[in-house]
Protein backbone atom coordinates (compact mmCIF):
# COMPACT_ATOMS: atom_id res chain seq x y z
CA UNK A 1 0.00 0.00 0.00
CA UNK A 2 0.77 3.81 -0.78
CA UNK A 3 3.08 5.23 1.88
CA UNK A 4 4.35 8.82 1.66
CA UNK A 5 7.76 9.71 0.55
CA UNK A 6 9.72 11.86 3.47
CA UNK A 7 11.98 14.46 2.22
CA UNK A 8 14.21 16.75 4.41
CA UNK A 9 14.12 20.19 2.86
CA UNK A 10 16.81 22.95 4.56
CA UNK A 11 16.14 26.02 3.44
CA UNK A 12 19.79 28.38 3.38
CA UNK A 13 20.76 31.37 1.20
CA UNK A 14 24.23 30.92 0.62
CA UNK A 15 25.16 34.35 -1.22
CA UNK A 16 22.82 37.26 -2.43
CA UNK A 17 23.52 40.03 -4.52
CA UNK A 18 21.58 43.17 -3.66
CA UNK A 19 18.58 43.24 -4.75
CA UNK A 20 18.15 46.89 -7.51
CA UNK A 21 15.31 45.33 -9.56
CA UNK A 22 12.86 42.53 -9.24
CA UNK A 23 11.99 40.02 -12.24
CA UNK A 24 8.40 39.25 -11.90
CA UNK A 25 6.78 36.61 -14.55
CA UNK A 26 3.58 37.99 -16.23
CA UNK A 27 0.40 35.48 -15.54
CA UNK A 28 -1.54 37.00 -17.08
CA UNK A 29 -2.46 35.75 -20.04
CA UNK A 30 -1.48 38.01 -23.42
CA UNK A 31 0.39 39.79 -21.10
CA UNK A 32 3.68 38.66 -22.00
CA UNK A 33 5.70 36.13 -24.32
CA UNK A 34 7.28 33.62 -21.85
CA UNK A 35 10.06 33.69 -19.85
CA UNK A 36 13.20 32.28 -21.13
CA UNK A 37 14.99 29.68 -18.51
CA UNK A 38 18.27 28.45 -18.53
CA UNK A 39 19.06 25.46 -16.62
CA UNK A 40 22.68 24.41 -16.40
CA UNK A 41 23.79 20.75 -16.23
CA UNK A 42 24.23 19.90 -12.47
CA UNK A 43 27.70 19.69 -10.73
CA UNK A 44 28.06 16.24 -8.89
CA UNK A 45 30.45 15.97 -6.08
CA UNK A 46 31.14 12.14 -4.34
CA UNK A 47 29.06 9.15 -5.76
CA UNK A 48 26.43 10.52 -7.72
CA UNK A 49 24.15 8.70 -9.93
CA UNK A 50 24.79 10.69 -13.52
CA UNK A 51 21.30 9.51 -14.22
CA UNK A 52 20.13 11.02 -11.30
CA UNK A 53 21.47 14.33 -11.68
CA UNK A 54 20.36 14.08 -15.64
CA UNK A 55 16.93 13.36 -14.39
CA UNK A 56 16.69 15.97 -11.77
CA UNK A 57 17.40 18.40 -14.15
CA UNK A 58 15.00 17.45 -16.81
CA UNK A 59 11.95 17.12 -14.60
CA UNK A 60 12.67 20.48 -13.19
CA UNK A 61 12.81 21.63 -17.08
CA UNK A 62 9.47 19.96 -17.83
CA UNK A 63 7.75 21.35 -14.61
CA UNK A 64 8.29 24.82 -15.52
CA UNK A 65 7.40 24.08 -19.41
CA UNK A 66 4.01 22.95 -18.84
CA UNK A 67 3.29 25.60 -17.04
CA UNK A 68 3.12 27.97 -20.25
CA UNK A 69 4.97 30.55 -18.25
CA UNK A 70 8.83 29.18 -19.01
CA UNK A 71 10.33 28.83 -22.37
CA UNK A 72 13.23 26.68 -21.57
CA UNK A 73 16.40 27.62 -23.06
CA UNK A 74 17.63 24.65 -25.20
CA UNK A 75 21.54 23.57 -24.26
CA UNK A 76 23.30 23.99 -27.49
CA UNK A 77 22.56 27.63 -27.09
CA UNK A 78 24.37 27.71 -23.80
CA UNK A 79 27.44 30.50 -23.67
CA UNK A 80 29.33 29.17 -20.64
CA UNK A 81 29.49 26.59 -17.62
CA UNK A 82 29.35 28.40 -14.81
CA UNK A 83 30.51 27.43 -11.79
CA UNK A 84 28.93 27.47 -8.23
CA UNK A 85 30.21 30.31 -6.51
CA UNK A 86 31.52 31.88 -9.46
CA UNK A 87 29.60 35.05 -11.03
CA UNK A 88 28.08 34.13 -14.36
CA UNK A 89 28.89 37.06 -17.65
CA UNK A 90 25.72 38.16 -17.62
CA UNK A 91 26.09 39.75 -21.27
CA UNK A 92 26.58 36.47 -22.97
CA UNK A 93 23.34 35.06 -21.34
CA UNK A 94 21.58 38.86 -22.71
CA UNK A 95 22.93 37.90 -25.68
CA UNK A 96 21.02 34.48 -25.98
CA UNK A 97 17.97 36.05 -24.90
CA UNK A 98 18.00 34.08 -21.35
CA UNK A 99 16.39 36.06 -18.40
CA UNK A 100 16.74 33.39 -16.20
CA UNK A 101 19.62 31.02 -14.64
CA UNK A 102 19.59 28.13 -12.95
CA UNK A 103 23.05 26.60 -11.31
CA UNK A 104 22.74 23.73 -9.28
CA UNK A 105 25.04 21.30 -7.51
CA UNK A 106 24.18 17.62 -6.16
CA UNK A 107 26.14 15.83 -3.34
CA UNK A 108 26.27 12.52 -2.46
CA UNK A 109 26.22 12.41 1.40
CA UNK A 110 26.39 9.03 4.07
CA UNK A 111 23.85 7.02 4.09
CA UNK A 112 22.49 7.14 0.71
CA UNK A 113 21.70 10.70 0.84
CA UNK A 114 21.96 13.71 -1.58
CA UNK A 115 22.13 17.26 -1.07
CA UNK A 116 20.85 19.67 -3.76
CA UNK A 117 22.09 22.93 -3.56
CA UNK A 118 20.91 25.67 -6.23
CA UNK A 119 20.92 29.17 -7.29
CA UNK A 120 18.53 31.33 -9.25
CA UNK A 121 19.84 34.16 -11.27
CA UNK A 122 18.38 37.03 -12.75
CA UNK A 123 20.55 37.74 -16.02
CA UNK A 124 19.00 41.31 -17.09
CA UNK A 125 19.39 42.84 -13.31
CA UNK A 126 22.73 40.85 -12.57
CA UNK A 127 21.62 39.38 -9.20
CA UNK A 128 21.33 36.03 -7.51
CA UNK A 129 17.78 35.94 -6.55
CA UNK A 130 17.58 32.54 -4.89
CA UNK A 131 19.44 30.15 -3.51
CA UNK A 132 18.56 27.30 -1.46
CA UNK A 133 19.17 24.10 -0.50
CA UNK A 134 17.60 20.60 -0.28
CA UNK A 135 18.28 17.35 1.20
CA UNK A 136 16.69 14.14 0.92
CA UNK A 137 17.11 9.68 0.45
CA UNK A 138 18.70 9.00 -3.04
CA UNK A 139 15.12 6.86 -3.76
CA UNK A 140 13.74 11.15 -3.24
CA UNK A 141 15.44 12.36 -6.03
CA UNK A 142 12.61 13.36 -8.63
CA UNK A 143 10.91 14.62 -5.79
CA UNK A 144 13.66 17.31 -4.99
CA UNK A 145 13.40 17.88 -8.31
CA UNK A 146 10.00 18.89 -7.97
CA UNK A 147 10.34 20.67 -4.89
CA UNK A 148 13.03 22.73 -6.99
CA UNK A 149 10.81 23.71 -9.79
CA UNK A 150 8.52 24.52 -7.10
CA UNK A 151 10.78 27.42 -5.29
CA UNK A 152 11.97 28.83 -8.89
CA UNK A 153 8.50 28.81 -10.11
CA UNK A 154 7.73 30.63 -6.72
CA UNK A 155 10.25 32.89 -6.79
CA UNK A 156 9.63 34.52 -10.50
CA UNK A 157 5.77 34.00 -10.19
CA UNK A 158 4.94 34.91 -6.76
CA UNK A 159 2.06 32.04 -6.63
CA UNK A 160 1.88 28.97 -4.69
CA UNK A 161 3.82 26.12 -6.15
CA UNK A 162 2.12 23.02 -7.63
CA UNK A 163 4.83 20.55 -8.73
CA UNK A 164 5.47 18.53 -5.68
CA UNK A 165 1.68 17.10 -5.48
CA UNK A 166 -0.21 14.56 -6.46
CA UNK A 167 -3.31 13.18 -8.46
CA UNK A 168 -5.53 10.66 -7.02
CA UNK A 169 -8.04 9.21 -9.71
CA UNK A 170 -10.35 6.16 -10.99
CA UNK A 171 -8.02 4.23 -13.47
CA UNK A 172 -10.11 2.42 -15.59
CA UNK A 173 -8.87 -0.55 -17.47
CA UNK A 174 -10.74 -3.25 -19.34
CA UNK A 175 -13.24 -3.59 -23.10
CA UNK A 176 -15.79 -1.03 -22.94
CA UNK A 177 -18.76 -3.57 -21.74
CA UNK A 178 -16.21 -4.70 -18.55
CA UNK A 179 -14.59 -1.92 -17.65
CA UNK A 180 -12.45 -1.94 -14.15
CA UNK A 181 -12.99 0.74 -12.44
CA UNK A 182 -9.51 1.22 -9.13
CA UNK A 183 -8.56 3.92 -7.74
CA UNK A 184 -4.94 5.05 -8.44
CA UNK A 185 -2.52 7.83 -7.04
CA UNK A 186 -0.10 9.56 -9.30
CA UNK A 187 2.59 12.71 -9.27
CA UNK A 188 1.22 15.26 -11.02
CA UNK A 189 3.04 14.88 -13.75
CA UNK A 190 1.60 11.61 -14.47
CA UNK A 191 4.96 9.30 -12.96
CA UNK A 192 4.83 6.72 -10.38
CA UNK A 193 1.32 5.34 -11.05
CA UNK A 194 -0.27 2.91 -8.91
CA UNK A 195 -3.25 0.87 -7.12
CA UNK A 196 -4.71 1.85 -4.32
CA UNK A 197 -7.69 -0.51 -4.46
CA UNK A 198 -8.50 -4.00 -5.90
CA UNK A 199 -9.95 -4.90 -9.22
CA UNK A 200 -12.94 -6.59 -7.03
CA UNK A 201 -14.67 -3.38 -5.56
CA UNK A 202 -16.32 -0.68 -7.59
CA UNK A 203 -14.91 2.71 -6.69
CA UNK A 204 -15.92 6.38 -7.00
CA UNK A 205 -14.68 9.44 -6.10
CA UNK A 206 -11.97 9.95 -4.41
CA UNK A 207 -10.26 13.36 -2.51
CA UNK A 208 -7.84 13.87 -0.53
CA UNK A 209 -7.99 14.93 3.45
CA UNK A 210 -6.00 18.49 3.97
CA UNK A 211 -2.76 16.68 5.48
CA UNK A 212 -2.61 14.02 2.58
CA UNK A 213 -2.73 11.62 5.15
CA UNK A 214 -6.29 9.83 4.18
CA UNK A 215 -8.69 9.33 1.04
CA UNK A 216 -12.13 9.32 1.65
CA UNK A 217 -14.29 7.59 -1.38
CA UNK A 218 -17.18 5.59 -2.61
CA UNK A 219 -17.16 1.99 -2.52
CA UNK A 220 -19.66 -0.71 -3.94
CA UNK A 221 -18.12 -3.40 -1.69
CA UNK A 222 -20.70 -6.14 -1.31
CA UNK A 223 -22.38 -4.12 -3.32
CA UNK A 224 -23.82 -1.74 -0.65
CA UNK A 225 -22.68 2.23 -1.94
CA UNK A 226 -20.82 3.85 0.71
CA UNK A 227 -18.36 6.04 1.99
CA UNK A 228 -14.79 4.98 2.69
CA UNK A 229 -11.62 6.34 4.24
CA UNK A 230 -8.10 4.87 3.09
CA UNK A 231 -5.04 5.53 5.45
CA UNK A 232 -2.18 6.52 2.44
CA UNK A 233 0.22 4.96 5.68
CA UNK A 234 -0.99 2.27 6.39
CA UNK A 235 -3.56 1.21 3.90
CA UNK A 236 -6.16 0.76 6.52
CA UNK A 237 -9.74 1.34 4.78
CA UNK A 238 -12.96 2.06 7.16
CA UNK A 239 -16.42 2.82 6.55
CA UNK A 240 -17.29 5.72 7.41
CA UNK A 241 -20.39 5.03 9.06
CA UNK A 242 -23.98 3.01 8.44
CA UNK A 243 -26.15 5.91 7.48
CA UNK A 244 -29.36 4.26 6.09
CA UNK A 245 -28.80 4.76 2.59
CA UNK A 246 -26.58 5.10 -0.29
CA UNK A 247 -24.25 8.06 0.31
CA UNK A 248 -21.81 9.21 -2.09
CA UNK A 249 -19.74 12.36 -3.21
CA UNK A 250 -17.92 13.12 -0.61
CA UNK A 251 -15.60 16.26 0.91
CA UNK A 252 -13.62 16.76 3.32
CA UNK A 253 -13.88 20.29 4.87
CA UNK A 254 -10.45 22.29 4.95
CA UNK A 255 -9.61 21.59 8.36
CA UNK A 256 -10.45 17.42 8.18
CA UNK A 257 -12.82 17.25 10.63
CA UNK A 258 -15.70 16.92 8.35
CA UNK A 259 -16.72 15.49 5.65
CA UNK A 260 -19.72 16.32 3.43
CA UNK A 261 -21.72 14.06 1.44
CA UNK A 262 -24.66 13.01 -0.54
CA UNK A 263 -27.07 10.66 1.66
CA UNK A 264 -30.19 9.01 -0.24
CA UNK A 265 -33.30 8.16 2.00
CA UNK A 266 -36.93 7.13 0.79
CA UNK A 267 -36.02 8.62 -2.82
CA UNK A 268 -34.52 11.98 -1.91
CA UNK A 269 -31.06 13.04 -2.02
CA UNK A 270 -29.87 15.08 0.39
CA UNK A 271 -26.33 16.81 1.61
CA UNK A 272 -25.35 16.06 4.97
CA UNK A 273 -22.32 16.63 6.77
CA UNK A 274 -20.39 13.76 8.79
CA UNK A 275 -18.51 15.04 12.46
CA UNK A 276 -15.31 12.90 12.19
CA UNK A 277 -14.92 13.26 16.09
CA UNK A 278 -18.62 12.70 17.46
CA UNK A 279 -19.64 10.41 14.84
CA UNK A 280 -22.84 12.69 14.49
CA UNK A 281 -24.13 13.21 11.20
CA UNK A 282 -25.91 16.65 10.46
CA UNK A 283 -28.75 17.45 7.48
CA UNK A 284 -28.02 20.72 5.55
CA UNK A 285 -30.42 20.19 2.51
CA UNK A 286 -34.15 19.61 2.90
CA UNK A 287 -37.29 19.41 0.86
CA UNK A 288 -37.66 17.18 -2.26
CA UNK A 289 -35.16 18.27 -4.60
CA UNK A 290 -31.78 16.40 -5.82
CA UNK A 291 -28.74 17.91 -3.77
CA UNK A 292 -25.08 16.53 -4.43
CA UNK A 293 -21.16 17.21 -5.46
CA UNK A 294 -20.76 19.39 -2.41
CA UNK A 295 -17.26 21.67 -1.79
CA UNK A 296 -16.25 23.69 0.97
CA UNK A 297 -15.11 26.96 0.97
CA UNK A 298 -11.32 27.64 1.62
CA UNK A 299 -12.37 29.14 5.39
CA UNK A 300 -14.94 26.20 5.83
CA UNK A 301 -17.56 28.83 6.65
CA UNK A 302 -19.72 28.06 3.32
CA UNK A 303 -20.81 24.69 1.04
CA UNK A 304 -21.28 24.94 -2.91
CA UNK A 305 -23.47 22.09 -4.16
CA UNK A 306 -25.64 21.41 -7.56
CA UNK A 307 -29.42 21.21 -6.95
CA UNK A 308 -32.06 21.17 -9.01
CA UNK A 309 -35.01 22.50 -7.24
CA UNK A 310 -35.39 25.19 -10.01
CA UNK A 311 -36.17 22.61 -12.29
CA UNK A 312 -32.73 21.65 -13.58
CA UNK A 313 -28.82 21.09 -12.36
CA UNK A 314 -27.99 25.06 -10.94
CA UNK A 315 -24.72 25.81 -8.47
CA UNK A 316 -25.55 27.03 -4.95
CA UNK A 317 -23.82 28.40 -2.11
CA UNK A 318 -25.06 27.94 2.03
CA UNK A 319 -23.60 29.57 4.97
CA UNK A 320 -22.78 26.46 7.14
CA UNK A 321 -23.95 28.26 10.08
CA UNK A 322 -27.40 29.90 8.90
CA UNK A 323 -27.66 26.81 6.13
CA UNK A 324 -29.00 29.87 4.27
CA UNK A 325 -28.90 29.53 0.26
CA UNK A 326 -29.17 31.33 -2.39
CA UNK A 327 -28.31 30.23 -6.05
CA UNK A 328 -25.60 31.39 -7.61
CA UNK A 329 -25.86 30.34 -11.54
CA UNK A 330 -28.37 31.80 -14.08
CA UNK A 331 -26.75 30.92 -17.08
CA UNK A 332 -28.22 28.82 -20.17
CA UNK A 333 -27.89 25.07 -19.50
CA UNK A 334 -27.18 22.93 -16.07
CA UNK A 335 -24.16 23.31 -13.49
CA UNK A 336 -22.98 20.51 -12.10
CA UNK A 337 -19.53 19.73 -9.49
CA UNK A 338 -18.96 23.05 -8.20
CA UNK A 339 -15.27 22.84 -6.94
CA UNK A 340 -13.97 25.92 -4.87
CA UNK A 341 -10.47 27.33 -5.67
CA UNK A 342 -8.10 27.03 -2.44
CA UNK A 343 -7.77 30.71 -2.55
CA UNK A 344 -11.17 31.38 -2.36
CA UNK A 345 -11.36 33.36 -5.54
CA UNK A 346 -13.06 31.01 -7.85
CA UNK A 347 -15.57 28.29 -8.26
CA UNK A 348 -14.98 25.71 -10.96
CA UNK A 349 -17.78 23.46 -12.35
CA UNK A 350 -19.23 21.75 -15.26
CA UNK A 351 -21.37 22.97 -17.54
CA UNK A 352 -23.89 21.21 -20.11
CA UNK A 353 -25.43 23.13 -22.85
CA UNK A 354 -26.38 22.59 -26.38
CA UNK A 355 -25.57 19.08 -26.39
CA UNK A 356 -22.01 19.87 -25.08
CA UNK A 357 -19.91 19.48 -21.92
CA UNK A 358 -17.39 22.76 -20.80
CA UNK A 359 -15.51 23.13 -17.95
CA UNK A 360 -15.38 26.76 -16.60
CA UNK A 361 -14.80 29.58 -13.62
CA UNK A 362 -16.54 32.06 -12.07
CA UNK A 363 -16.54 34.14 -8.66
CA UNK A 364 -18.48 32.69 -5.54
CA UNK A 365 -21.42 35.18 -6.40
CA UNK A 366 -21.60 33.21 -9.59
CA UNK A 367 -20.08 35.93 -11.86
CA UNK A 368 -17.21 36.90 -14.25
CA UNK A 369 -18.24 33.28 -15.51
CA UNK A 370 -15.04 32.02 -18.09
CA UNK A 371 -15.35 28.45 -20.11
CA UNK A 372 -11.93 27.04 -19.87
CA UNK A 373 -12.62 24.11 -21.94
CA UNK A 374 -15.21 21.82 -23.65
CA UNK A 375 -16.04 18.72 -25.07
CA UNK A 376 -18.09 15.67 -25.89
CA UNK A 377 -17.98 14.80 -22.10
CA UNK A 378 -15.55 16.67 -19.51
CA UNK A 379 -16.55 17.04 -15.93
CA UNK A 380 -14.56 16.47 -11.86
CA UNK A 381 -12.70 20.13 -11.55
CA UNK A 382 -10.53 20.16 -9.30
CA UNK A 383 -7.66 22.66 -8.13
CA UNK A 384 -4.38 22.68 -8.29
CA UNK A 385 -2.53 24.28 -5.35
CA UNK A 386 -2.21 28.29 -5.85
CA UNK A 387 -5.91 28.26 -7.58
CA UNK A 388 -3.64 28.53 -11.35
CA UNK A 389 -4.37 25.05 -12.71
CA UNK A 390 -7.17 23.42 -12.74
CA UNK A 391 -7.48 19.36 -13.57
CA UNK A 392 -10.45 17.52 -15.04
CA UNK A 393 -11.26 14.40 -17.26
CA UNK A 394 -12.62 14.19 -21.07
CA UNK A 395 -14.40 11.13 -22.69
CA UNK A 396 -14.03 11.71 -26.29
CA UNK A 397 -17.12 10.29 -28.81
CA UNK A 398 -15.96 7.16 -30.15
CA UNK A 399 -16.00 6.90 -33.72
CA UNK A 400 -17.36 3.45 -33.74
CA UNK A 401 -19.95 4.58 -31.18
CA UNK A 402 -18.44 1.94 -28.63
CA UNK A 403 -14.85 2.35 -27.83
CA UNK A 404 -14.53 5.89 -25.51
CA UNK A 405 -11.06 6.99 -24.19
CA UNK A 406 -10.68 9.13 -21.50
CA UNK A 407 -8.32 11.60 -20.69
CA UNK A 408 -6.83 13.61 -17.59
CA UNK A 409 -6.19 17.18 -18.69
CA UNK A 410 -5.08 20.28 -16.78
CA UNK A 411 -5.58 23.81 -17.83
CA UNK A 412 -4.33 27.10 -17.04
CA UNK A 413 -7.45 30.02 -15.61
CA UNK A 414 -6.99 31.71 -18.85
CA UNK A 415 -8.50 28.93 -20.48
CA UNK A 416 -5.04 28.46 -22.30
CA UNK A 417 -1.91 25.89 -22.10
CA UNK A 418 -4.06 22.58 -21.80
CA UNK A 419 -2.18 19.43 -21.73
CA UNK A 420 -2.94 15.76 -20.59
CA UNK A 421 -1.29 14.28 -17.82
CA UNK A 422 0.47 11.02 -19.58
CA UNK A 423 -1.01 8.00 -17.98
CA UNK A 424 0.17 4.20 -18.87
CA UNK A 425 -0.95 2.21 -21.95
CA UNK A 426 -4.64 1.54 -22.02
CA UNK A 427 -5.48 2.99 -18.76
CA UNK A 428 -8.24 5.57 -19.34
CA UNK A 429 -8.29 8.36 -16.05
CA UNK A 430 -11.62 9.27 -14.41
CA UNK A 431 -12.43 12.07 -11.73
CA UNK A 432 -9.03 13.30 -10.81
CA UNK A 433 -8.47 15.19 -7.59
CA UNK A 434 -5.47 17.38 -7.20
CA UNK A 435 -3.80 17.37 -3.67
CA UNK A 436 -2.58 19.91 -1.67
CA UNK A 437 1.20 20.76 -1.57
CA UNK A 438 3.09 17.66 0.08
CA UNK A 439 3.69 17.64 3.57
Amino acid sequence: MLKRIVVLVAFCCLFVVPVRAELKVDIVAGGAAPTSVAVQKFETVGDVSAADAKMIRQVVEDDLKRTGLFRIVGHDAFPEYVKMGSMPNFKSWMAIKAQVLVQAKLTQQAGERYNLEFYVWDVNGAEQIEAQSLVASRKSARRMAHIMADAIYERLTGEVGYFDTQIVFIAETGPVHNRTKRMAIMDQDGYGMRYLSDENTFVMSPHFSPNMQTVVFLSYRDDDPMVWTLDLDTGDQRRLGQFGGMNFAPRFSPDGTRIALSLVKDGITHIYEYDMESKKLRQLTFGNSLNTSPSYSPDGKKLAFNSDRSGRQQIHVMDLDTLAEQRITYGAGRYATPAWSPDGQFIAFTKMADDTFYIGVMNPRGRNEKILAGGWFMEAPSWAPGSRRVVYYETEKALDGIERISHIRSVDITGQNIYDIELPENVNGLEPTWSPKLP
